[in-house]
């Protein structure tokens, strides 16, 4: 395939670290070595990461790092606008990558001029508004976004959907022919994310000085955004019971590596009474979290059902660390029989899960097969290759 340049369209404050911003990134490192000539436009708060060239706006540098939705982003969608334009004059792309539903808004400023768009889809527009109480269920205003959402969905050339439920939704309930739809499943690198080995052991062991994490007591990772959709609340719950109903030897200990809301969370395993059993690390960066999950026995993904991918599970499962997980069709994807499942949203199912992982002497075999999963099937090098696919049918027509 021809060198492409590609103009990719993130509104969001990359990059930060978690799934949404570690996907970006991936696609386009990918395509990067791949040999291909991108160009970033995203917020301008957040941080530059090779080799990902990126173009931020000059104002409003100094405002935080932007989560899920808000009033604020609208303004920093606005200042985006004459971004696109010029760097679009400037870079001529071949092709739009729109990230999120206002890229795709964004993009249209170059497809009325002929620009092919391809469309990374991650959930439901709505539903994220939802679920950040950016608009209630009852609010007046959720039809007009609903069919922002689905006028928005049906304009690209083509979309890459992060999960096969969001196939689904985007064929047979917006509408859209199946062949402008394809299966694009997140991703990760196996070689940064690995089991220890003896090359870490001296920055492994820094980590439980630092941390306060015995030898003797196995730890429970979770690696990713805190709030409550993704389970935080009934995390917490579960864990009060494993651990309080803990018989003999090596208690386990929990440690939860995220932002936001730590403080809150820190509070509410206080009240729990597990305070002394849990380590909030706070925001972890991508290049440590490697070494964060090699402490871990047993990685944990108690995310609700909802229309986001998983892409969480990924690096645990490159780790080969067993992982329990709310028993979601997402979930079920990526870890098929190897996943120790648990209700979504009941604390009592997710703590016998959570038992069940921590007692099971098949445990570490379960985590080998999962790295072996993600090396035949979930690499950045799989996903780069799928995405030139999807550039040369819509650069073709």
């Amino acid at each position: 395939m021809r060198t492409l340049r590609i103009l990719a369209i993130a509104p969001t404050s990359f990059f930060a670290d978690y799934g949404c911003h570690v996907r970006v990134w991936g696609h386009l490192q990918a395509l990067v070595q791949r040999g291909h000539e991108v160009r970033l436009i995203t917020y301008p708060s957040g941080r530059d990461r090779p080799p990902v060239p990126t173009v931020r706006p000059r104002l409003l540098r100094r405002w935080p790092v932007q989560v899920g939705s808000s009033w604020k982003k609208l303004v920093l969608d606005m200042l985006l606008v004459p971004l696109v334009v010029q760097t679009a004059r400037v870079f001529r792309p071949d092709v739009v990558h729109a990230f999120l539903h206002e890229g795709v808004a964004l993009a249209q400023l170059l497809q009325v001029r002929g620009v092919p768009v391809v469309f990374d889809y991650q959930g439901s527009l709505t539903a994220e508004m939802l679920t950040h109480r950016f608009v209630s269920s009852r609010s007046p205003l959720l039809p007009f976004w609903r069919t922002v959402e689905r006028l928005l969905d049906r304009r690209p050339h083509l979309i890459v959907a992060s999960t096969r439920h969001a196939v689904m939704h985007l064929v047979h309930e917006v509408g859209l022919p199946s062949e402008r739809v394809i299966y694009l499943p997140d991703s990760v690198d196996p070689r940064v994310f690995r089991p220890a080995g003896p090359q870490d052991t001296s920055r492994l062991n820094a980590l439980r000085v630092r941390w306060r994490l015995s030898a003797e007591r196995p730890v429970v990772a979770y690696l990713g955004l805190l709030a409550p959709y993704q389970g935080i609340d009934v995390l917490l719950a579960a864990f009060r019971e494993v651990v309080l109903g803990w018989s003999g030897e090596g208690r386990p200990l929990l440690m939860v590596m995220g932002f936001p809301f730590v403080r809150e969370y820190t509070r509410r395993a206080e009240r729990l009474g597990i305070g002394e059993h849990v380590r909030f690390t706070g925001a972890v960066s991508y290049d440590e979290a490697p070494d964060y999950l090699r402490l871990a026995r047993v990685a944990v993904a108690p995310k609700l059902p909802g229309s986001e991918g998983a892409g969480k599970l990924l690096p645990y499962m490159a780790t080969a660390l067993p992982v329990v997980a709310s028993d979601t069709p997402v979930h079920r994807t990526y870890l098929g029989d190897e996943g120790y499942y648990a209700r979504p949203g009941d604390a009592a199912s997710l703590a016998q899960a959570l038992r069940d992982a921590l007692r099971d002497p098949e445990a570490m075999q379960r985590g080998r097969r999962l790295r072996a999963r993600v090396e035949a099937q979930y690499t950045w090098e799989h996903a780069g290759h799928t995405l030139e696919r999807a550039y040369q049918q819509v650069v073709a027509k």
